[in-house]
């Protein structure tokens, strides 16, 4: 791997003990291709952090990192001061109940209901009976709109209901923190709307903290507390939303400007 200085972009200072992810220094390579060139990253505590850049810069890649299913070739990724770069198996593990991913498909098990679907981490994972997991299951369906639909398969929904099963199975075990990869992704304008504010709702009302990787812009931006541009493998900035969408760093201009354009124009 190349090294270079590493690029630091951080939140204002004090903000430490409110960190609920710190990733410093993080450099990551597939083979000769270095995707992660020294990532320095603040997530705040129960707010919404969107990340964007652009496609195949690493984005996925840098979710994988917080949750521990990619380790680093450089680096620490801190989760509430604890580096799991150094945990493995239990421990590791014990870090990860903290967490929830919500993918770009949503994952769903296709022979599985929506209800069997939702309720699958409550039966791998704790003890509750299955009076208290139909409870439970019932009312996160409910909390996404799904409520009497719990009967259905994948094959029967629409993209959106789809998100939504994705998003109450999440939900069901009360994650402190919730990483969600492209969600909009294949969804028509409306749809994606929807997912977006179901997102803003959910973490309103659950107090999570959200990291979001989109290309859904400046729609995301609706909903996020915070955005950061991963720009050639490292942060180039992250900023409160109001003020990132005013930056005037140059890389960080020319990508909104070039979002903001419709599709098939030039410059």
């Amino acid at each position: 791997m190349v090294h270079r200085m590493t690029h630091t972009v951080a939140l204002p200072e004090g903000v430490e003990r409110q960190t609920a992810i710190h990733l410093v220094n993080v450099e990551k390579a597939f083979g000769k291709q270095a995707v992660l060139k020294g990532v320095n990253l603040q997530i705040l505590r129960g707010k919404v952090t969107t990340i964007i850049g652009p496609s195949g810069g690493g984005k996925s890649v840098l979710l994988k990192h917080m949750i521990g299913l990619i380790q680093p070739d450089r680096g620490q990724v801190l989760i509430d001061g604890i580096d799991i770069t150094r945990l493995d198996g239990k421990p590791l593990n014990q870090v990860r109940k903290q967490f929830a991913m919500l993918f770009q498909s949503a994952a769903l098990f296709d022979s599985m209901t929506l209800f069997d679907n939702v309720a699958f981490p409550l039966r791998e994972k704790t003890t509750l009976t299955e009076i208290e997991i139909q409870r439970k299951v019932t009312d996160m369906l409910a909390a996404v709109d799904l409520r009497d639909m719990g009967h259905k398969f994948p094959a029967e929904l629409s993209g959106g209901m789809k998100k939504r099963t994705g998003l109450a199975r999440a939900l069901v075990m009360n994650p402190n923190i919730i990483l969600f990869d492209e969600p909009t992704t294949g969804l028509d304008p409306l749809l994606a709307t929807e997912i977006h504010q179901l997102i803003a709702m959910s973490q309103h009302r659950f107090g999570f903290t959200a990291v979001v990787v989109s290309h859904d812009i400046p729609a995301v931006f609706g909903i996020s507390d915070y955005v950061a541009m991963l720009w050639d493998g490292v942060i180039e900035e992250i900023a409160p939303t109001h003020e990132f969408q005013r930056s005037t760093n140059v890389v960080v201009r020319r990508f909104l400007d070039a979002a903001a354009r419709p599709e098939g124009t030039t410059v």
